[in-house]
Formats: C-alpha cells, sequence, structure tokens
C-alpha cells in the first residue's frame, strides 16, 4: 500500500526534490548564504516532506485499501480522492455501466435468437416424421430408396442445427451414467440402414461389451457425425471397422475405421475447425464443415478425446478416447 501511494505521489515528490536541488545550487552560489547551514535547511525542508506525505498517506490509506481490494467504485462520495481522482473514477463507472448493460441486451437478444431457432426446429420435426412415415408406405423401392436419403440429410441437418444450440448448455444438459458402447453404437448404425444399403456397406463390429461413464445422448450426436462421414466418403461395398481397445493408461478406445479416400496430410491439422471442408469437401461439395467441429466441441466437454489419423488414398480411423473414473471426478467433480 505504502509503495502505491509513494507512485501517486511521484510527481509531487520529485518536484520537491527539484526544488530542494536547485535551493542548494543557490545557497552554494550565492555569497549572501554563507552564513547559513545548507544541511540544516535541508533537514527541515525534508523533515516537513515526510509530516506532509505521512498525513497524506493516512488521508488517503481507506481509499488506497479500496483500490486494492477492487472496491474502487464502492462508496465514491464518500472517498478521499483528490477531485481529478474522483471524476476519473466517475467516469469509468458510467462507461463500466453501458458494458454492462450492452452485455446483458446482447446476451438477451442471442438467448431470445436461441429460443426461437430451438423452437423451429422442434417444430420441423413433426413434418419431418410425417414425410418419414409417407416414404416408408411407397411401393416403388428405388424412389423410397432415393427419398430416404434424402430425408437423412435434411434429419442430419437439423439434428447437427439442434444440438449446435444446445451445445451452449451442455454443462446443464448433460446426465453421466453407465453407457454399454454396444447399444449406442448400433442405435446409431441402424439411423444409416438405408444408406448403408444403397451403397453397400457393411460394418465389422467387436462384441462391444465395455461399458463408459458418460451422456448416452451426446455420445450417439458425436457417432452420428463420426459414421456419417465414414459412409459418405467410404466407396461402395467396402467396410467399416468398429472396435474397441485399451490404452497404457487404461483409458478406452473406441475406434472407427474406413477405407475410404482418407483426408490429405495438409487438411489434417484443420479438421476440427468450424465451417473446415478440406480438399476433399472443396472438391465433392458435399460437405458442410461442421460434422467434426460439433463433435470436438461436445467430446471436450464431457472429457472424451477426439482423434484423427487418416492416410490419404487409404482411409481414416476416429478413436474416441474416454476418461477413466478419476478423470471424470476431476473434470466433473463427481
Amino acid at each position: 500500500m505504502i509503495q502505491l501511494f509513494l507512485r501517486q505521489h511521484m510527481l509531487w515528490i520529485s518536484f520537491f526534490m527539484g526544488m530542494l536541488f536547485i535551493w542548494n545550487v543557490i545557497c552554494m552560489l550565492d555569497i549572501g548564504f554563507a552564513s547559513i547551514s545548507v544541511s540544516y535547511l535541508n533537514s527541515i525542508a525534508i523533515l516537513v516532506l515526510i509530516i506532509f506525505l505521512t498525513a497524506r498517506y493516512y488521508w488517503e490509506r481507506p481509499s488506497l485499501k479500496q483500490l486494492l481490494h477492487q472496491n474502487l467504485l464502492q462508496n465514491v462520495e464518500g472517498a478521499r480522492w483528490d477531485f481529478y481522482t474522483r471524476q476519473v473514477i466517475e467516469l469509468y463507472e458510467e462507461q463500466k455501466q453501458r458494458q454492462v448493460q450492452l452485455v446483458q441486451k446482447i446476451k438477451f437478444d442471442k438467448e431470445e435468437e436461441q429460443d426461437e431457432l430451438l423452437a423451429w426446429v422442434h417444430e420441423i420435426k413433426a413434418p419431418l416424421t410425417a414425410m418419414k412415415l409417407m416414404i416408408e408406405q411407397l411401393e416403388d423401392y428405388k424412389a423410397r430408396n432415393r427419398l430416404e436419403q434424402e430425408w437423412l440429410r435434411l434429419h442430419l441437418l437439423v439434428d447437427q442445427q439442434l444440438h449446435q444450440t444446445r451445445l451452449q448448455t451442455l454443462a446443464e444438459d448433460n446426465r453421466l451414467e453407465q453407457v454399454q458402447l454396444r447399444s449406442i453404437v448400433f442405435k446409431e448404425i441402424r439411423e444409416f440402414q438405408t444408406w448403408c444399403m444403397e451403397k453397400g456397406i457393411g460394418f465389422q463390429i467387436d462384441e462391444l461389451e465395455e461399458v463408459v461413464l458418460t451422456d448416452a445422448k451426446w455420445l450417439g450426436f458425436i457417432l452420428r457425425q463420426i459414421l456419417s462421414n465414414a459412409i459418405k466418403y467410404s466407396p461402395h461395398h467396402s467396410e467399416i471397422v468398429v472396435s474397441v481397445a485399451y490404452d497404457a493408461q487404461g483409458h478406452a478406445l473406441l475406434k472407427i475405421k474406413d477405407v475410404g479416400q482418407g483426408i490429405r496430410a495438409e487438411d489434417l491439422p484443420r479438421i476440427f475447425k468450424k465451417s473446415y471442408t478440406g480438399t476433399i469437401g472443396r472438391e465433392t461439395n458435399v460437405a458442410t464443415g461442421m460434422g467434426l467441429y460439433l463433435a470436438k466441441r461436445a467430446a471436450t466437454a464431457l472429457g472424451i478425446q477426439l482423434y484423427v489419423d487418416s492416410i490419404y488414398g487409404k482411409g481414416t480411423t476416429v478413436v474416441l478416447q474416454f476418461p477413466i473414473e478419476n478423470e471424470y471426478v476431476q473434470t466433473f467433480g463427481m
């Protein structure tokens, strides 16, 4: 506190020392002061300065305490600041209040926008469900398969938008529980059944009896993004391998491997960036650049590490590394 006080009054102290220096020079050069003890005058002047600074310090001490405890704006009128300092503080308080109000308005507008978007997503689910029922009643097999694929694309886009909006509140919208990987993986694969049949894509799946502690709904969303990419970029009549392994630290690793086009080496560091479609996405014009971005964000929020290993022209392997129990305790305070 004393250091802060001295820094605040450094200009006055420097001014006094400068005046004292000039005084000493004059006393040495002017013979009229020859009989006067310069050290005596200096001692009196310094004593007066010390008395002044001490009195000023105890006067400003309550205000300095407020400043050090970040309560600068509390009881400004009663604080012992000079006029100029008080004006600066009041101007700062006024600007701060304006910024707080602006942030609150932006936050309120954002929440309204999200609520409207969620309402729209929920409204569009009704016609999507009706379309699905109508498509299933078609007798023309080729037309039904084609329409089901287009319906699936629309469904996935709506699903992405819904979860993108909910990502903002994922900390409140999750329920950690013991989840068997087999049930989640099979459920998501069934969603892509028509698409896989049309491309002749099969799955080689391990037993997947492992149980992990996670949120089933969000894990399903992450797997949807990964599986949709694997199916989209896999060649016809190929196979996707889903397996589980453990690393040296005991983490469960869920691996999804395809033999598709793969990802170029220059694209790998940026595949989790928002709206980044990569070379293949620009060439085929079928990618939105949102799937892996959203999957990465959701996985990070759940403590899941997401890795991608790919060789261009030979395929891609996506790995989900689940945290062990004590890491969940550290992350979520369970």
